[in-house]
């Protein structure tokens, strides 16, 4: 490990621990050359599946690409940033968990469709407007006749 001060590879661990979410192991080291201390983090590399997109092209699974869909879908509605992160670390672990080495976009449009149906319809209907590419106000009109046709019964409109 170099150290951020003076460049030398020459450093010792004085103390070790778990990150808070114990998803990674924090460093505390001491530089030998020039005796200033620095904190590292060790984790393990997750491989992501590629995502396959509808025409065929594969590129690697982008966190924050995702991320600033939801944000922007669910701007300015009662959604928080916690629900999209937990919902984020939730699919990224479905997704290891599959063992896939590649999965299909529709695969995780369809995951992030259910979950802002569920949040807000509103933020579901911006997201589908993108996801299924709408063209005009019939697109809007007939996701949103889909959606009130689904809606469970128990739930009042207003």
């Amino acid at each position: 490990m170099r150290c951020p001060y003076c460049q030398s590879t020459n450093n010792k661990v004085i103390d070790s621990r778990p990150s808070r979410e114990a998803n990674a192991i924090r460093r505390r080291r001491e530089c030998l050359h020039c005796q200033r201390r620095f904190t590292t983090y060790e984790q393990v590399e997750d491989t992501m599946p590629l995502v396959v997109k509808k025409d065929g092209r594969r590129e690697p699974y982008q966190r924050t690409k995702l991320y600033e869909g939801l944000k922007k879908a669910c701007e300015k509605r009662p959604v928080s940033i916690d629900v999209i992160e937990q919902f984020l670390d939730d699919l990224e672990r479905e997704m290891m968990d599959s063992g896939a080495r590649e999965l299909p976009s529709s695969w995780i449009g369809e995951r992030v469709m259910d979950a802002l149906r569920q949040w807000d319809e509103v933020a579901y209907v911006r997201f589908a407007s993108v996801y299924r590419h709408f063209t005009d106000a019939t697109d809007f009109m007939r996701e949103i006749r889909h959606l009130l046709a689904t809606r469970p019964q128990t739930e009042k409109t207003e």
